[in-house]
């Protein structure tokens, strides 16, 4: 692990809010950790998705206190232009969200996403909870 901040991807802050493998590597990061709001959001729909209520989810992430960045415009033409370094590896946008601003910050992007792994070496650097 890094001594780095750390941008969250939505795959490591979902492990952390259900205790699955790797949640303990995102307690850790978690105080000095930031979560692009495009993230953010992809959390919000997956726990919609399992029929969380409103309240209970605002609460949720509200006790994380978790940092959330805008996804502004010099974001989304930088997310844009990491497809053609990482259309091999299917990223979503909200993969691209987290690296674009990984790097921005000069941070590691956390994810439980083994895909990322293929990453090695790009943009950013990569932290692979499990």
């Amino acid at each position: 692990m890094s001594d780095k901040p750390a941008v969250l991807d939505a795959s490591a802050l979902l492990a952390l809010l259900q205790n699955e493998p790797g949640a303990e590597v995102v307690a850790i990061r978690l105080t000095q950790s930031v979560i692009s709001a495009v993230n953010l959001s992809e959390v919000v729909a997956k726990l919609v998705d399992h029929g969380l209520p409103e309240a209970d989810l605002r609460a949720a992430l509200d006790v994380l206190d978790t940092d959330v960045r805008a996804f502004d415009a010099a974001a989304a033409y930088a997310a844009g232009e990491l497809r053609r370094l990482t259309r091999d590896a299917a990223l979503s946008l909200g993969d691209r969200a987290c690296l674009t601003l990984a790097t921005r910050l000069g941070a590691v992007a956390v994810t439980a996403d083994r895909s990322w792994a293929k990453l090695a070496g790009g943009t950013s650097r990569v932290e692979l909870i499990r």
